[in-house]
């Protein structure tokens, strides 16, 4: 018993006394967490180096944009053909994708060798090798009849332009084929694949073998989007924001990169960590000075590596007795699967011995020993570089995703993670103590990089498929400049219907007088009380006018309207606005005073004089009954009397746009045209006199209020209307009518985008196909989400976040989607405004017989104001359609306040000539 006991110290001890004479001699192969942390930080650096323009010719982390934009989503089908290039072995493989019901894939493959003279000889004559053994594999399979998309993995570093094109940089690994650097791999492939007359494959992607990984495992996790190969050689990808991708135009999504984190450290940045080994390797390698980081980790260098070590250690006495045997002087003896052997649990010192007998060496067991630990530090060196470099990746994605906590996949394959005993749970602890704030799951990947280069392809046909649907829709609303030209000829006519006796009760575009006749001169003074109703909320005003200096002081207070009063009687709405005119009245100290009053009535009226106003039709979700025919002066009036304690001398009934131009008319006598582009769409302008068949008079001018949100209500607007704008219309208050406001105006826009939404997804092109009760609610689109989604300085991660507000559970491609959905809808309502809005300039340059007019627009309205690109397109469109005219857009400051005051005034001026007459 006590002989086992002492056996088993001096073993213990022996084994103790042969470590620490290896780590002593290893010291600087074994790294600290500091300096891990620096070497993740430098790795950071090169990659941002790489993602810029500036600095990207002289980066040595490529960081290769693969064109790659899209993950697997479940939805791809088909079949598929593969190829992969890379390894010691060539590869075809057949993919059929299906997604019936759930996610499967099944494969067929054939492995053909790829020898040294292939390899490394002529360039022509390796693809052309390709393509004998694809023909081979195609007639076997029985798909020569068959036309199928093809994905290409090609493991070797390439600068993409797009995804079936590739100019390689360099070879790495074994191959070497001459004349085949710089130029594009795919269509040396197509070249060689042309010359078989009975096959016919469409090469759809040239992917990485890393690309490969990531794909192939995204399409078990969508939570995938790293993908690592710790093989033969080393490399990662992961998926970038485009914002950040110098070398790619469009800041719209993400695309994956390929890092081609081999060559980190071909610049010098890790000098400090490399050992003699390292060099001694690198001197004796086919690419002297390239791919350092990868000779520290890959299958390809570990195994020569520790010989490098062993050699050495023999030679200092250390090891062996100093004896050296011929094979250990030769290079490429020891292979990475002889270092995994010997790292093997129970079986490693057995599994040493023995190797180094095949080596021809003695060894005794303290070498044993010490050889197994040469070889843990060398592969845990090569696990904490890959965890140092990786973990700077999931700190990029978690920065990028603005997260404090990031949940992500990483797919992994490659021989020596693969056959390593020790290797992935080294890698995988290490990862997460260099990130704690990441949670990280790592996949196995499986049938690897080639299954991946048919997901790719997969995921290429289904974004093409996808992207044609998408286009087609969206194409609906892209306006051309004759559909535009087509608009303002018939706004034009629509015009001059509204204006002419004969044609004006069938005028859809009613061009309502409007009784204002004059403009602000200046000398405009006094206390006024100005009505705003036009929206949920109800203003009540006293605007103080100085004349001289041109000043105006105004004090509101706002009123909500609840729906019950908006759509209860025309009596309680009225009785509701008194109610409120009397609170403002006590509240400002003004019971007694009987003060001139406007009233700002934002719906289609009828006017016979400037203090009368008989409301045509409710618009905006107002329903009061008993009002339409009625006049609104007349219903305030009786209100005003039922309460029977105040008087008011209602002078103006005034349109909010009328009010929008008066207001910008104090500030720019050239303003002649008002514009409110809001929840609703309306325009008025100063007319001839002469022009205006409805009124008695041919002298000066009267503004006309066009009311042309009506325009198309008799179908002259139906070969642009689309089957959203028709569903938008029937789900209306008033079917039918003001079809030319819903296609322009803050109140629909939403509304038009929810129903395109609606349709992509039962298409199966957005949100997965799922669409969710949010999504099916009326409304919930509000206009303000398109100005927000639309803004240049949100990336698609905010518009994300916006879509997630709404219930809508969005990808980073269904985000791009909504957005460009947005951005047609808008845009389309900025043309169509322009369209209406060049037809009364080019109208008002007619009139007057000017070669060239100079006008101001008087704006105002929500959309205009607070959209992003809104005004821009509607100024360009009217720059566009009507080139005669100088138009300049003037934004308008409370026009349905400050404007009814100043209409009221204007009033009571031109009032006070006539009562002295």
């Amino acid at each position: 018993m006590f002989a086992v006991h002492l056996m088993a110290f001096y073993f213990t001890k022996l084994k103790e006394d042969q470590i620490k004479k290896v780590d002593r001699f290893l010291y600087h192969m074994r790294l600290s967490d500091e300096t891990l942390l620096d070497i993740m930080a430098r790795f950071q650096v090169e990659m941002e180096k790489g993602l810029a323009k500036d600095t990207n010719p002289t980066a040595s982390v490529k960081m290769l944009p693969t064109f790659v934009r899209a993950i697997p989503d479940g939805s791809e089908n088909g079949e598929f053909l593969a190829l992969d290039l890379g390894g010691s072995k060539f590869r075809v493989l057949k993919v059929q994708v299906s997604a019936e019901g759930k996610r499967s894939v099944q494969m067929e493959s054939q492995f053909y060798p790829t020898p040294n003279e292939i390899t490394r000889g002529n360039g022509s004559e390796l693809f052309e090798y390709v393509a004998d053994c694809l023909a081979d594999f195609m007639k076997t399979k029985e798909l020569m009849h068959k036309k199928l998309p093809l994905g290409f993995t090609f493991s070797f570093p390439c600068r993409q332009t797009k995804l079936e094109e590739g100019v390689l940089l360099s070879w790495t690994k074994k191959f070497k084929a001459r004349g085949v650097q710089d130029t594009d791999v795919v269509s040396r492939l197509t070249q060689a694949v042309k010359k078989h007359k009975d096959m016919d494959v469409d090469i759809l992607a040239l992917v990485n073998d890393t690309v490969g990984t990531m794909m192939t495992c995204a399409y078990d996790d969508p939570y995938c989007e790293v993908g690592v190969i710790i093989g033969t050689g080393t490399n990662a990808c992961y998926m970038e924001d485009m914002s950040n991708i110098d070398l790619v135009e469009g800041d719209e999504g993400r695309m994956c990169i390929n890092t081609e984190w081999g060559a980190f450290g071909d610049d010098g940045a890790l000098e400090d960590i490399r050992t003699e080994f390292d060099r001694e390797l690198d001197l004796g390698s086919l690419n002297p000075g390239k791919q350092l980081f990868e000779k520290m980790i890959s299958g390809l260098y570990l195994g020569e590596l520790v010989r490098l070590i062993l050699l050495k250690m023999a030679k200092t006495g250390l090891l062996f007795g100093g004896q050296k045997s011929s094979a250990l002087h030769t290079k490429g003896k020891i292979e990475t699967q002889h270092v995994a052997a010997m790292e093997r649990y129970k079986e490693g010192l057995a599994n040493t011995r023995e190797i180094l007998v095949d080596l021809g060496l003695e060894p005794s067991e303290a070498d044993c020993i010490a050889v197994q630990h040469v070889c843990t530090i060398v592969s845990f060196r090569s696990a904490n570089l890959c965890a140092a470099a990786l973990a700077a990746i999931l700190t990029r994605l978690r920065e990028n995703k603005r997260l404090t906590r990031l949940r992500t996949t990483v797919g992994m394959d490659g021989t020596l993670y693969k056959i390593h005993p020790q290797y992935p749970k080294r890698l995988h602890k290490v990862v997460r103590k260099l990130v704690p704030n990441c949670d990280v799951r790592f996949l196995l990947s499986e049938s690897g990089s080639t299954k991946g280069a048919a997901m790719v392809t997969a995921v290429a046909s289904r974004v093409q498929a996808q992207r044609k649907q998408i286009d087609e829709v969206l194409a609906l609303f892209r306006l051309t400049l004759e559909q535009l030209v087509g608009v303002q000829d018939r706004m034009r006519a629509e015009l001059e219907f509204g204006l002419k006796k004969k044609t004006h009760p069938l005028a859809t575009v009613k061009m309502l007088p409007t009784y204002v006749c004059g403009m602000p001169d200046g000398t405009e003074k006094g206390k006024f009380l100005a009505l705003d109703l036009g929206g949920t909320n109800f203003r009540v005003l006293l605007v103080k006018i100085r004349s001289g200096r041109r000043s105006v002081r105004m004090y509101n207070k706002i009123f909500a309207i609840p729906l019950e009063i908006m759509q209860g009687t025309g009596e309680e709405l009225f009785d509701h606005i008194v109610q409120c005119i009397a609170d403002f009245l006590e509240y400002m100290g003004l019971k007694g005073a009987r003060l001139p009053l406007g009233f700002t009535f934002s719906f289609p009226c009828r006017q016979a004089s400037i203090d009368k106003g008989t409301l045509i039709g409710w618009t905006k979700g107002f329903k009061a009954t008993d009002c339409e025919g009625e006049d609104v002066v007349d219903m305030l009036r009786e209100a005003i009397k039922r309460r029977n304690e105040f008087d008011l001398d209602i002078v103006a009934v005034v349109n909010d746009t009328v009010g929008t131009m008066m207001t910008c008319g104090y500030e720019d006598p050239n303003c002649e045209i008002g514009l409110i582009a809001g929840t609703g769409s309306n325009m008025c302008y100063m007319e001839e006199m002469r022009n205006i068949e409805l009124v008695e008079g041919d002298e000066g001018k009267m503004c006309i209020n066009t009311e042309w949100g009506g325009f198309g209500d008799n179908g002259c607007l139906d070969d642009i209307r689309t089957q959203y704008d028709k569903e938008v219309d029937e789900g209306s208050l008033n079917p039918g009518k003001q079809r030319y406001e819903k296609m322009t105006s803050g109140m629909y826009l939403g509304e038009i985008v929810r129903q395109i939404l609606i349709g992509l997804t039962k298409q199966g092109l957005l949100f997965r196909g799922q669409i969710s009760e949010r999504l099916r609610t009326r409304g919930i689109f509000e206009t303000k989400f398109l100005s927000q989604i639309e803004s240049d300085r949100l990336a698609l991660l905010q518009v994300r976040r916006i879509l997630q507000q709404l219930g809508l559970d969005s990808t980073c491609e269904d985000s791009i989607v909504v957005k460009e959905v947005c951005g047609v809808v808008s845009r389309r309502a900025a043309q169509l405004c322009g369209a209406g809005l060049a037809a009364i300039v080019e109208k008002r340059r007619e009139d007057q017989g000017l070669e060239r007019l100079r006008i101001t627009v008087g704006v105002d309205g929500t959309l205009y104001k607070l959209h992003p690109h809104f005004s821009r397109i509607l100024q360009e469109t009217v720059k566009e359609l009507a080139p005669r005219c100088e138009v300049t857009f003037m934004l308008s400051e409370d026009g349905s306040g400050k404007g009814a005051a100043l209409i009221t005034a204007v009033a009571k001026r031109l009032q006070q000539p006539r009562k002295e007459n």
